[in-house]
């Protein structure tokens, strides 16, 4: 183990969590999450499935990948733990990554083993959905920090004034996703005819509770990405130039990916490329805040742009 191979390890890591989270919407989409029935860690009582259905498959696939990138995770730690001393920055990250990606499995275990899939449309799975997607927003942030901070040992300013636009787009973001998760999941259970008998059943103060909460999606969405692209282009400088035109790139195809999903009712594979840019969106986010609270190489006091 060595540094110089840690950093490619730890990008592919992210590309292939990035995998998993896409594979477990699929599994959701397809209505597969009971395909292993009530059972877990075993499916339907067996180890291996026998004579298995295709959601049978289609779960049993997404835990046998998710298991390898619990292993994955593992080795992300124990090959920080090899190539930097006690109390690194880039140990924290891995044992970020590897506290939240269990944490990602025993809410994964929480859906089966309580039934908060297929045709359940509960308030419970509601929230478990949100504080799942929440929960793979971190995981991807313990490993993109390790990534960066495995090759990069600038110091960071915690107390730069940018902090606070910085945390205010995280939590924006964090709103788009918690909303996001419920249209998904509404989308999901109540598929619409038409985008105007959609429109009329979010409407509707006697529909499903995840029909009227699906509306706040694209409010939330519109509002954080006018947020994001407007701090980006004015952080769009210097040392944080790339990073902010990324998410100013990110957040409009994001934007425009998420009004044609709307037009054409949210078919699954578009679904599907509206969480990976999700994802997109918070990684490079995470990269922005990254570029703008480092300091300089050389510079021991850095006063920061007023943000």
């Amino acid at each position: 183990m060595n540094r110089a191979r840690f950093v490619p390890f730890a990008c592919a890591l992210v590309a292939y969590n990035l995998g998993i989270i896409l594979w477990g919407a699929w599994v959701r989409a397809s209505g597969s999450g009971a395909g292993c029935g009530e059972h877990w860690p075993l499916c339907n009582g067996e180890v291996i499935p026998q004579a298995p259905t295709i959601q049978t498959i289609i779960e049993y696939t997404h835990r046998i990948t998710s298991g390898l990138a619990l292993i994955l995770t593992v080795v992300l730690v124990v090959w920080a733990h090899k190539c930097w001393p006690r109390q690194h920055r880039v140990r924290k990250s891995a044992w970020m990554a590897l506290v939240f990606i269990l944490l990602e499995a025993l809410l994964g275990a929480g859906l089966v083993v309580f039934g908060l899939v297929g045709d359940d449309a509960s308030p419970a799975r509601a929230l478990v959905m949100m504080v799942h997607l929440g929960n793979t927003f971190m995981l991807l942030t313990g490993v993109v920090l390790a990534a960066v901070w495995a090759q990069d040992d600038r110091p960071i300013d915690l107390l730069a004034p940018a902090r606070i636009a910085l945390a205010f787009a995280f939590g924006a973001i964090l709103m788009v996703g918690f909303t996001g998760a419920i249209a998904a999941l509404g989308d999901t259970l109540f598929p619409a005819g038409s985008l105007t008998a959609g429109l009329a059943a979010d409407l509707d103060p006697r529909s499903h509770f995840l029909l009227r909460l699906r509306a706040l999606h694209p409010v939330f969405a519109v509002l954080t990405a006018g947020y994001l692209v407007a701090l980006a282009a004015r952080w769009r400088q210097g040392h944080t130039s790339k990073a902010a035109t990324r998410v100013i790139l990110v957040v409009c195809v994001q934007i425009c990916v998420g009004f044609i999903n709307l037009a054409l009712l949210a078919p699954v594979w578009l679904q599907l490329v509206h969480l990976l840019l999700a994802d997109l969106v918070w990684i490079a986010t995470v990269l922005l805040a990254i570029a703008k609270l480092s300091k300089p190489r050389g510079v021991t006091q850095l006063a920061h742009d007023e943000s």
